[in-house]
């Protein structure tokens, strides 16, 4: 066995991976354990991950599997852009392959741009992803509609941000995130009243969740209702410690 492959498997040690996707047609051959190794490496060893998806691909053995693993690593590693590239060259060489990973390359390109600061092209990557999730994986379609509503507030296109959310909790009733960013960009709008069910909605779904609940308190503080807002956040600060949540909450009460 190749030195890096032994270090990688020996990196990756824990918990197995949820199956990854079928290999498309002309694929190399898929060695599973090789791509769940090098994804897991790169939350424990991303330069690892790096150096070995670099080879597997110059092996031309990886295929987009190997490609896919690059770009996680450089995200890792905070190399947004660059993950971003990755991950976008990944997607397309996917859609002449027909692979069945398309959809999250692009998601996965899209978040990587967007925490690289381009919002733009956030928003064409999710487009992208969403032209190729099609009519037929509405929670993919979901998800990937929520990605493009961030990045609408991002670059300052709320009304489309607005259609995008009413989209996914239409496909995703269930979603207490939908509903929660859903309430976040009605309170910034000035729609309290619409603020205020969504929130309800999210908080009876998610009633624990931090950011659900980080959300709550901005509503309530938005309403004039501070003690409730207050009351919250500090709610949050001690049952989400370490979290942005409660970060966030924390300055909301110096405030």
């Amino acid at each position: 066995m190749p030195l890096l492959t032994a270090l990688l498997l020996q990196a990756a040690s824990g918990p197995p991976l949820p199956a990854p996707p079928a290999p498309a047609a002309g694929d190399p051959p898929f060695q599973r354990e090789l791509y769940e190794a090098c994804v897991r490496a790169t939350a424990s060893d991303p330069g690892l991950a790096e150096r070995f998806a670099t080879a597997w691909i110059a092996e031309n053995r990886g295929g987009i599997p190997a490609r896919h693993c690059l770009g996680l690593a450089q995200a890792a590693q905070d190399r947004h852009a660059e993950a971003a590239r990755t991950l976008a060259e990944a997607a397309r060489a996917g859609e002449r392959a027909r692979h069945p990973l398309v959809p999250e390359l692009w998601g996965q390109a899209g978040n990587a741009a967007l925490l690289a600061g381009d919002a733009k092209l956030a928003i064409a990557h999710f487009t992208s992803g969403l032209a190729a999730a099609g009519a037929f994986a509405p929670r993919r379609t979901a998800a990937l509609l929520l990605d493009r509503a961030r990045a609408g507030v991002e670059a300052g296109d709320g009304a489309q941000a607005r259609r995008d959310l009413d989209r996914a909790m239409a496909l995703a009733p269930e979603d207490p995130h939908a509903a929660m960013l859903s309430a976040a960009l009605a309170r910034r709008s000035g729609d309290l009243a619409r603020a205020q069910r969504d929130i309800a909605t999210a908080s009876r779904l998610a009633p624990s969740d931090p950011d659900v609940m980080f959300e709550q308190g901005n509503v309530a503080a938005a309403a004039g209702d501070e003690a409730t807002a207050r009351r919250v956040w500090d709610m949050v600060t001690k049952a989400a410690p370490g979290t942005e949540a409660a970060r966030l909450a924390a300055e909301r009460l110096k405030g």
